[in-house]
């Protein structure tokens, strides 16, 4: 086992960010999804159907990035894309009835997950905000009250608020 104690902040934060991915992929591979699938399905069930552009805004990654979540996603029947009637170009993106099953078996890995890794500390989380909101207002252009509160728009009014990161 490394030292970790000699590890600098930042090397524990990513060593940690991709474990923790790592783990989840292992556990979701069962259900047919992967962590960046199980990112977009949450968004498209919160948010309701958008844009493969917008939903790659929010969750902070290109379009292309997006675009290769969305096929995976697509071929199992968890997605649903349809020509978007405002922009002939686009598609609209939704979560389909069984992406939303699939959604609720990812909550309960992660809830599983969380508890057997020492993950449910609320102190953590808020630390883990804490940093999002502090790195992420210069980054993606939030409003000083918005980095505050982690809900403000960007300067352009194009931001809903912090999402996590999706690599494909």
């Amino acid at each position: 086992m490394p030292d970790l104690e000699q590890w600098p902040t930042g090397r524990l934060l990513t060593t940690a960010a991709r474990l923790v991915e790592h783990a989840w992929n292992e556990r979701l591979v069962d259900i047919g999804v992967t962590h960046a699938g199980v990112i977009a399905l949450g968004v498209l069930a919160n948010e309701g159907a958008m844009t493969q552009a917008s939903l790659a805004q929010i969750v902070r990654v290109q379009a292309q990035t997006m675009g290769k979540t969305l096929s995976r996603l697509e071929s199992r029947g968890h997605v649903t894309r349809v020509r978007n009637d405002l922009d002939r170009r686009s598609h609209m993106v939704s979560i389909s009835p069984a992406g939303q099953q699939v959604l609720e078996a990812s909550e309960d890995i992660e809830r599983t997950l969380v508890a057997g890794g020492g993950l449910v500390s609320e102190e953590l989380r808020d630390h883990l905000k804490t940093v999002i909101r502090e790195l992420g207002a210069p980054r993606w252009n939030y409003t000083a009250a918005g980095a505050a509160s982690g809900e403000g728009a960007a300067a352009d009014g194009s931001d809903t608020g912090p999402a996590a990161t999706v690599s494909s």
